[in-house]
């Protein structure tokens, strides 16, 4: 699959050393003690995740996915006994899954994988490659991601448990327990990597939240092996809004109140279940969307969510929840404090509907400008 030539606006460069290698915790600061940067259309702050009761307001709805994170990486052989690391995006059934296969270092993906070839995992477990996904035909011949028939027939998460281990990549300084891959709320296991956005959330931090005022509502979408090497669309990924969700971000909209997604999962999800007139109803099954100024959001009105990595495709996707020009803004001020990225990194926090809510409010616009960023100001406070 490949995207329509579309290809964020926002642009930076990071400096060596902007990757997290590890949880926060283990360099001494709670979850909840990341930085955080907060983006408004007046201007950008520079707080930690812990504030998030003082940026909120009773009303508002946040949505979490609760899916929760596999330890989706097993150890693979190829028939001549090389070694050939295996990365588990998701199941189709027993039968078959979709595989991507490394190179025997674990850098990056193996691109000269073919149709046919054979894989030996844990437990007697074979894999045979079948075609491409989601593309059988992709224009340049190579693919990343595999569908696989599986033998014997076999329960991926039941294999995963005894056999895996979580994804992680070379910027990591070691390899790190499943609990570390895992959000406070996570419930149903079925993401490849974790759907990192909610990490920083604690229980504590939760409570605090609630008791403000502050709602929450689950959907499920189970993540699948990213795109941080290619830089391509994410595929088709299994999702659920159910429909207490749906109804409570209906009533959010209905009163004026915010509707804030904790990561691109929960975008991709709700979007997925929205109709053009923004009216969300219940859904599942498996969406493809992929958002960017061609598709622009229609339910969600504020989005937290960690750093991309510079032409992810998940940038797209911001641009269209907060604008391009907020977005960069916002990147460009966290290179330049030097924010920590990636899943252990550092958080973001998009409200982009703060200008014309307080122009609304105060029935005066002299200070917003006609595109609704007037200038960004480093403001630091915390």
């Amino acid at each position: 699959m490949t995207i329509a030539a579309e290809y964020p606006t926002t642009q930076f460069t990071l400096a060596p050393g902007s990757e997290a290698t590890g949880p926060p915790e283990r360099r001494g600061v709670p979850r909840d003690g990341v930085r955080l940067l907060v983006a408004r259309p007046d201007r950008i702050e520079h707080r930690r995740f812990l504030d998030l009761p003082a940026l909120l307001e009773p009303g508002d709805l946040v949505v979490v996915n609760t899916s929760a994170t596999m330890p989706a990486a097993v150890s693979g052989r190829r028939d001549d006994g090389n070694l050939a690391p295996v990365h588990i995006a998701t199941s189709l059934s027993s039968r078959e899954w979709v595989v991507e296969i490394r190179r025997h270092d674990g850098r990056a993906p193996d691109l000269t994988t073919r149709p046919g070839q054979q894989l030996h995992l844990p437990g007697g477990v074979k894999l045979q490659l079948s075609t491409a996904y989601p593309d059988p035909t992709p224009d340049d011949g190579t693919s990343r991601l595999w569908r696989a028939a599986v033998t014997p027939p076999t329960a991926l998460v039941d294999y995963l448990s005894t056999y895996g281990r979580p994804i992680g990549y070379d910027y990591l300084s070691e390899q790190y327990p499943l609990a570390d891959y895992q959000t406070v709320y996570a419930r149903q296991p079925g993401s490849a990597e974790m759907a990192s956005a909610g990490r920083p959330f604690t229980a504590p931090l939760l409570v605090q939240l609630m008791a403000m005022g502050v709602t929450f509502a689950p959907i499920v979408l189970h993540a699948g092996v990213s795109s941080l090497e290619l830089h391509e669309p994410p595929a088709s990924e299994r999702f659920e809004v159910p429909e207490p969700t749906a109804r409570l971000v209906q009533n959010a909209r209905e009163s004026g109140h915010r509707v804030i997604a904790v990561g691109t999962t929960v975008v991709r999800a709700l979007e997925t279940a929205a109709h053009p007139s923004g009216l969300i109803k219940a859904a599942r099954g498996w969406t493809d969307l992929v958002l960017g100024p061609r598709h622009p959001v229609r339910a969600v009105t504020g989005l937290i969510t960690g750093l991309h990595a510079p032409q992810a495709s998940h940038l797209l996707l911001l641009e269209s929840v907060a604008g391009a020009e907020l977005v960069n803004a916002a990147y460009t001020a966290a290179v330049q404090n030097r924010y920590l990225w990636h899943e252990f990194g550092d958080s973001t926090l998009f409200l982009p509907d703060y200008a014309r809510r307080n122009s609304r409010q105060s029935g005066s616009n002299e200070n917003i400008s006609k595109q609704g960023f007037l200038r960004v100001r480093q403001a630091t406070s915390g």
